[in-house]
């Protein structure tokens, strides 16, 4: 693959991004969503997370090989520190360096926010052998500096089949007390 450009996602990215995303909700059990969303839902998405967030895309050669971004983990005041993270990767684009750049950017993102815990919940097969589910993601979370930290049991449901959660933790920042409050992405400087 030729060099990975890591930019911020635009709502114009949308359609690209949902070429992206549509396997993984129609063919794997990755995502819990059932049906793929509209163009107009995903840009919405991007605009949404961009309130406050990054929201990155992987291109190569001009074209979006991957995309990357956090949201809240709980939306209480007192976990503003504290973000879950999603990655998705193009079919043809695994193992080549994409998720890899894209997290080592959305983690230093995060960080100059004053993002301090990244947490990525992942769906977990509960036989070695599914057709719909690996445990790519949570070895490519734990080869990230992630360490699991909590299981949920059959509590997603797809394909006929009940599937486990798995929440995994990433410490990158001091806590202090006070913690420094959290910046918006968008007023973040470089």
């Amino acid at each position: 693959m030729e060099e990975i450009e890591i930019r911020l996602a635009e709502p114009e990215d949308a359609g690209e991004l949902l070429a992206i995303y549509a396997p993984y909700v129609e063919e794997t059990e990755i995502t819990f969503e059932y049906m793929v969303p509209s163009l107009a839902e995903f840009q919405e998405r991007i605009r949404h997370t961009r309130e406050r967030y990054p929201y990155l895309v992987a291109a190569s050669a001009g074209k979006i090989v991957g995309y990357s971004y956090a949201g809240p983990f709980k939306g209480r005041r007192a976990y503003d520190w504290a973000v879950e993270t999603s990655i998705y990767v193009a079919r043809g684009a695994h193992r080549q360096g994409v998720g890899r750049r894209l997290y080592e950017v959305l983690g230093q993102c995060l960080k100059k926010q004053g993002i301090l815990n990244l947490y990525a919940c992942i769906a977990s097969p509960r036989q070695e052998a599914d057709p719909h589910l690996s445990k790519d993601s949570i070895r490519f979370h734990e080869h990230m500096g992630y360490r699991l930290i909590g299981e949920f049991h059959q509590c997603g449901y797809k394909f006929d089949r009940w599937y486990d959660m798995v929440w995994m933790e990433k410490m990158v920042g001091e806590h202090k007390v006070p913690p420094e409050e959290v910046t918006c992405y968008g007023k973040v400087s470089d």
